[in-house]
């Protein structure tokens, strides 16, 4: 047995196959993977890794499965795919998994090969453990997928509260014990067992709703996290245009690996240089959901780059300083997750009145951007408005008309 001293837990045990995936390269690459990505230009603090998260799930898994009964085979599984969830990942995070999703048709949970080769698919089999079976877990497949990955896993009870403990934010605090102890698995008609929160436990339910909400426009959506990532997609993607770097080998990167890639490359060292030296693009429009076209909302990563071309040379700026970013539609998984109320599961959709404003507040948070060096964010400004449909006058007063109040809002630019 390991014992591990965590920030978030305190001591961790670890045996069995977790014990030895945990010297495995690819679970000991995601000491070099940022939790958070870009987070820390905002919150310094912010470094903790996909490692360490990891012990976390694999933690918080593991005293679910004792609470639940689970032991075994089944237990070795589950605790394998906690252990392993996060291997997918590429270089910081979710960052750049849009444009390796794009060029190799895989998300961070796609982790079928890694599993099944090298070192981590050896201690597998050394257990009796199907990698495949391990991979369908991971991606959240079956009743027992969804602790691992699924509306009530147990992934977001530990990001959300090391997130928060990690960048100092209040707002991520939940109940992980009572989480995992008031778990269990019931036959909701479908002829299948589901993983659902006990009776009583709605409000345990809406905390993480609201530690979610809460912790999407200070921390996840933070302009300056924002502005700094699409930086790093759009290094990704002239990396891979210039170089004979491929999205696969790209999609096994560590943070360090990436940052050499696009420092040593001519065609991304002047964005490295401002991701290095925090000299980031500025806002040049920062618009509402109501505010923007249908056809903005729906447009491709190619209708999205032509856009791009348009803007710049309707501002007359090199097209690589212009960047058009459009967040995905808002959304709100948790709020499907099943709750037991009067003996009768429901959704907490239904049972819980606080999930419609939520949706509303998260629906008003959500902002497009249009990102430029700051001397040109005037002229990109205008033009994006003119080429999106936007009111030109009424979006560049609200990301310039206001000057900084406190320190953070005067380093963190516009």
């Amino acid at each position: 047995m390991i014992t591990v001293k965590d920030t978030v837990h305190d001591h961790i045990e670890i045996d069995g196959v977790a014990a030895d995936l945990l010297d495995t390269p690819a679970v000991q690459r995601l000491r070099h993977v940022k939790q958070l990505g870009t987070v820390q230009l905002v919150y310094p603090s912010a470094n903790h890794t996909r490692f360490e998260h990891s012990l976390g799930v694999y933690h918080l898994a593991s005293r679910a499965l004792g609470h639940l009964g689970i032991g075994g085979k089944r237990a070795d599984r589950i605790e394998a795919a906690a252990m392993l969830h996060d291997v997918g990942h590429g270089p910081f995070s979710h960052n750049l998994e849009s444009l390796t999703h794009r060029r190799t048709g895989k998300y961070h949970d796609d982790v079928d090969e890694v599993l099944a080769t090298g070192a981590v698919g050896e201690v597998l089999r050394d257990h009796d453990l199907d990698p495949e079976k391990i991979a369908g877990l991971v991606a959240g497949e079956g009743p027992y997928g969804g602790l691992v990955s699924g509306e009530l896993d147990v992934d977001r009870m530990d990001y959300l509260v090391r997130d928060a403990y990690h960048t100092g934010v209040p707002y991520g605090t939940i109940d992980t014990e009572r989480f995992v102890r008031e778990l269990t698995f019931v036959d909701v008609g479908t002829g299948t067992n589901e993983l659902v929160l006990d009776e009583g436990n709605v409000q345990t339910a809406e905390s993480l709703l609201l530690a979610r909400a809460l912790m999407n426009p200070v921390v996840y959506t933070h302009h300056v996290a924002r502005i700094s990532k699409a930086m790093l997609r759009r290094a990704a993607s002239d990396l891979l245009d210039a170089t004979t770097t491929t999205p696969a080998q790209l999609r096994r990167m560590d943070d360090h690996d990436f940052l050499a890639a696009i420092r040593s490359c001519s065609e991304t060292a002047e964005l490295s240089r401002r991701y290095d030296e925090r000299d980031l693009y500025k806002r040049a429009v920062w618009a509402e959901y109501d505010d923007v076209a249908e056809r903005v909302h729906e447009a491709d990563h190619d209708t999205e780059s032509a856009l791009e071309r348009e803007i710049a040379e309707e501002a007359g700026v090199a097209r690589q300083h212009v960047i058009l970013d459009v967040p995905p539609e808002p959304s709100m998984r948790e709020s499907t997750a099943r709750v037991t109320v009067n003996g009768e599961v429901r959704r907490l959709e239904r049972q819980s009145p606080l999930v419609s404003t939520l949706r509303t507040a998260q629906r008003n948070q959500w902002r497009l951007g249009v990102y430029a060096p700051h001397p040109a964010t005037d002229r990109v400004g205008r033009a994006a408005a003119d080429v999106l449909g936007l009111d030109p006058d009424g979006l560049v007063a609200e990301v310039r008309g206001a000057m900084p109040t406190t320190l953070d809002e005067f380093r963190d630019g516009a």
